[in-house]
């Protein structure tokens, strides 16, 4: 049969991913129809859960689960996911099989005046949902309060305009850009909200595992579907998110890991930073290692090693 199914959360960003591998398909496929079943997953449903606080959310699978099971049914062909909601270790029948290519990876103040991180007031509040996110604003500036922050975009910039006491909230470019907004040098960002300010991270955070990369699941065994998604498959954000996920798997962790890294390709070689935070109160540990982009599991072992 000419076509294939894609399973995806019902998200507006997580819609977004779907059309984007949808257009993939059709450039790589023109003669291919697609199909697509959406999904309501416990992290959608949930959301009085902490993910801010160790194994109240149930970690592994939050936003993924509803959507692997369907693939395991045999309901859908692929699931759509953004990668860094996928656990380090598949379901058995399960595979990670291609992604596409990766957009900006940096995490971004949003305020409703011009700040950045070094700017914002002594005690400032920021809302956050990521561990690993507000451990690193929490080193960086102690002074700083963290407070849950969930929903979608639209909501969470609704609640910024509505909260004054919470001076800005982070979210991830990668997000913001696949759902249309744009900011010039003065860091503008007009949404249906109201205007508010953007300042890039991309200095001060490393990003989480994964970050802005789409990942194509499928089932282990079905030739037909990996051979179709093999095409649309960029090699770079591949040999990056290979060697970041061995890291996560090295370090037996899943999406609400208080890790952060970041994956560089120069030609033949990869660099591998990564920063890595135990228990509260303690300083972060930190490695960075580079080697041959033909084995990204070996500069994965190499930050390992240096983080114990």
């Amino acid at each position: 049969m000419n076509r294939i199914i894609l399973g995806t959360r019902g998200s507006a960003l997580a819609l977004a991913q779907a059309s984007l591998t949808e257009t993939a398909l059709a450039a790589a496929f023109p003669g291919l129809a697609t199909e697509r079943q959406i999904f309501t997953t416990r992290g959608d449903l949930k959301l009085d859960l902490s993910l801010l606080r160790a194994g109240e959310a149930g970690g592994k699978g939050l936003f993924t689960k509803e959507l692997e099971d369907a693939l395991l049914a045999g309901s859908i062909d692929v699931a759509v996911h953004s990668l860094k909601d996928l656990p380090g270790h598949q379901p058995d029948g399960l595979q990670l099989t291609a992604v596409l290519e990766r957009a900006p990876t940096a995490d971004v103040l949003i305020t409703r005046e011009p700040l950045t991180l070094d700017s914002l007031p002594q005690g400032a509040r920021i809302g956050t949902s990521s561990v690993r996110r507000a451990r690193q604003i929490q080193w960086l500036r102690p002074d700083c309060q963290i407070e849950e922050w969930r929903g979608n975009v639209p909501t969470r910039l609704r609640k910024l305009r509505e909260r004054e006491e919470i001076a800005g909230i982070i979210l991830a470019e990668a997000g913001l850009r696949r759902l249309g907004f744009s900011w010039g040098d003065d860091g503008r960002l007009s949404s249906s909200e109201g205007e508010f300010f953007a300042s890039s991270l991309a200095e001060k955070l490393l990003p989480a595992i994964g970050q802005g990369a789409v990942a194509l699941q499928s089932r282990v065994g079905d030739e037909r579907v990996s051979s179709i998604l093999a095409a649309l498959n960029h090699e770079t954000t591949w040999l990056s998110i290979r060697a970041e996920r061995e890291l996560q798997r090295l370090l037996s962790g899943d999406c609400s890991l208080p890790v952060g890294v970041r994956c560089i390709r120069e030609g033949n070689r990869l660099s591998l930073s990564a920063i890595l935070f135990g228990p509260e109160g303690q300083p972060p540990r930190e490695a960075s290692a580079e080697g041959a982009i033909e084995n990204p599991e070996a500069i994965a072992a190499e930050i390992f090693r240096q983080l114990q």
